[in-house]
């Protein structure tokens, strides 16, 4: 993130969306809309072009739908940051998107607060990860994979028995503030936690943490 504040790229196919999103943003001091892309190849060419902080990422466009515009850039241009931003409260997006390495997930009747507070929050390299979304999260694989995979008895790779504790509350939907109170320990000790995790498991934020945790068959949907 520049000094000059958070850059964003808005891609949405609706001129009156990008508009809307680019006024809302624009009047925050500590946020600056750099771009507007009409489809999915125009946000990855954007991207590239401006290399924005963080990318409000429509799912349903032409040229290219939201979920593989988002593997492309995650995966070209690491250092940007997508929130995915969608009309349609469905469990398949939600998977889909975050798996492609999406940081955050947020509809598009979010208020403006709602929006300018989840730009930062991804911004800051923390993910947008409601426990409402985790729950989806999990049912959607299970769903997809025709059930869980067995659960693992010991810590994930080279993870500590904490660490792996920590994934495992990462995965269920809980903050670190959350974590610190269920452990019994201070914040800034579940952020050391989560940080090392990220770094061994060679992930981008705690969203792929917790899609990590139930692939691995670390975490399973409950009742299953």
């Amino acid at each position: 993130m520049t000094s000059g504040g958070i850059r964003v790229l808005i891609a949405d196919d609706q001129q009156m969306v990008r508009q809307g999103f680019t006024v809302l943003l624009d009047a925050r001091a500590d946020i600056e809309v750099v771009g507007q892309a009409v489809d999915g190849l125009d946000a990855v060419a954007k991207t590239a072009e401006l290399a924005p902080d963080v990318v409000l990422m429509d799912i349903r466009m032409p040229e290219l739908n939201g979920i593989e515009a988002t593997r492309r850039v995650t995966a070209r241009t690491p250092g940007t940051k997508v929130l995915v931003l969608t009309t349609f409260d469905l469990d398949e997006y939600v998977y889909e998107a975050l798996c492609a390495g999406a940081s955050g997930f947020l509809l598009k009747d979010a208020s403006a607060d709602q929006l300018a507070e989840a730009v930062r929050v991804v911004a800051a390299g923390d993910a947008l990860l409601a426990p409402g979304i985790t729950r989806r999260l999990i049912a959607e694989f299970a769903r997809i994979n025709g059930g869980p995979r067995p659960a693992r008895a010991t810590r994930v790779g080279d993870l500590t028995e904490r660490e792996t504790e920590v994934l495992t509350l990462i995965a269920q939907g809980l903050s670190n503030a959350e974590i610190a109170g269920r452990l019994v320990v201070a914040e800034q000790t579940v952020k050391t936690h989560v940080g090392r995790i990220l770094v061994k498991l060679g992930l981008r934020d705690r969203t792929q943490a917790a899609v990590y945790a139930y692939e691995s068959g670390l975490v399973r949907p409950a009742g299953r």
